[in-house]
């Protein structure tokens, strides 16, 4: 879906940055799906402030906003997750506006309120299947996952331990039981609506519609992110052409490095980088 962000969200005080020098421009973000709300806000406050720079924001997923930086049919890439050593460039340049913890989530009726990051794991892998064998009721356990192009699918299988080797080629060790959903609402909706699902989702969608379990302990929040104590996080990448980006990209990338941006990716629930 194609959002054009136009502007809501005012912010009081006005920006250091030079909008006649920016005016008349549209500049187009192609990429990670939890990117996605925290740059149409970037966008809409941006845009308020400078009327004449558009920002159009498009989530089809990490890989495609890799994709679009690199071949230069977006003007900025997001992505949920670190580049792999095959989609690096020497003039692919990449910038982090803001850190996010990946949630574990259920259904809020169901017990279990810990798992530990092997039961997490073995769970995704297909090799626990019933909620009893983790503490729940004697259940089924229906496992949700992203679609492969996922940023937030590449970080959780990262930090999991959910890749293999077969002919020396890593691949995802996700059970192919799992049900797919392709983007954080969908895996929400199926998660809230099924009693005996889990999945994951990005720290900062997480609402009272499902529940985020502990993972090792830890609950996960900002300040357990932080701290380091919740290791289940990744880092959020706009990614750009060094050579070929347009000044108004530029000069709106540097401004998500602000502190009055930055005070807006801590509004969200996530973490500022600065």
């Amino acid at each position: 879906m194609k959002t054009k962000v136009i502007g809501a969200l005012a912010l009081a005080g006005s920006m250091a940055f030079n909008a006649a020098a920016v005016a008349n421009e549209t500049i187009s973000v192609v990429g990670s799906s939890s990117v996605t709300p925290l740059m149409e806000v970037f966008g809409e406050t941006y845009s308020k402030a400078n009327p004449s720079v558009f920002v159009e924001v498009q989530g089809p997923g990490s890989s495609a906003g890799i994709r679009a930086a690199k071949d230069g049919s977006a003007d900025l890439g997001m992505s949920s997750r670190n580049l792999k050593d095959s989609e690096k460039a020497s003039d692919l340049k990449e910038i982090v506006v803001a850190r996010d913890g990946i949630a574990v989530v259920v259904h809020n009726s169901n017990p279990v309120k810990d798992l530990n990051k092997e039961d997490v794991t073995k769970i995704y892998k297909g090799e626990i299947t019933n909620w009893k064998q983790v503490g729940g009721e004697d259940k089924p356990i229906v496992v949700v996952t992203r679609d492969t192009a996922s940023g937030t699918r590449g970080a959780f299988e990262d930090i999991m331990s959910l890749k293999k080797k077969i002919n020396d080629i890593k691949v995802s060790a996700i059970s192919q039981r799992a049900q797919v959903a392709s983007g954080n609402g969908q895996l929400k909706t199926t998660v809230a609506n099924n009693p005996f699902a889990i999945g994951y989702i990005s720290l900062g969608t997480v609402d009272n519609s499902l529940k985020a379990v502990s993972v090792d302990g830890h609950a996960p929040s900002v300040a357990a992110i932080k701290s380091g104590e919740y290791k289940v996080q990744r880092p959020f990448l706009v990614l750009y052409q060094a050579t070929k980006i347009n000044p108004a990209s530029k000069t709106f990338l540097d401004w998500t490095q602000t502190e009055e941006a930055q005070q807006l990716v801590s509004g969200k629930g996530y973490i500022a980088v600065n």
